[in-house]
């Protein structure tokens, strides 16, 4: 007997279940799993770090095609600055990106900008705005003190 398949919408019931899955998709290089947290309104947008301001899911599709061509994405999110009303949750995350280089695996630092806004079918993504992050930002990861579970 098969199950019925769960709709996406049952996992974004929260901006941070949605902002899992968004993170998740990344990892995996998974465009479908990434465009489904996504809201179907004309004027979403995305800004990669140092990219042009990407307007509409056809042309945010098309810009993840091109990222996910290299391959997934070793993003984390480190740090996440929350502001949230009943409809809007804006969320600044401090993502480490680990990247191969020709001296092994190395952390780059990202701000971005996630905004989500609770529709019909959960909570959606309206905006990924993502920045280099600075030494200043870092300097948040390194002095925070260790947490002992």
């Amino acid at each position: 007997m098969q199950h019925p398949k769960v709709p996406v919408a049952a996992l974004l019931s929260s901006p941070e279940d949605t902002e899992t899955q968004f993170y998740e998709a990344l990892q995996q290089a998974d465009l479908s799993r990434l465009m489904a947290v996504w809201s179907d309104e004309e004027e979403v947008s995305c800004v990669h770090p140092g990219g042009p301001r990407v307007v509409g899911l056809g042309a945010i599709r098309a810009a993840f095609e091109v990222v996910f061509a290299q391959g997934a994405i070793s993003v984390h999110p480190e740090r996440v600055r929350r502001v949230q009303t009943n409809e809007t949750a804006i969320h600044q995350v401090l993502e480490r990106v680990v990247v191969e280089g020709g001296g092994g695996k190395q952390s780059a630092w990202v701000i971005a900008t996630n905004v989500y806004l609770k529709t019909a079918q959960g909570w959606r993504m309206v905006v990924h705005h993502a920045s280099p992050g600075t030494a200043h930002d870092i300097q948040e990861v390194i002095e925070e003190p260790a947490t002992l579970h």
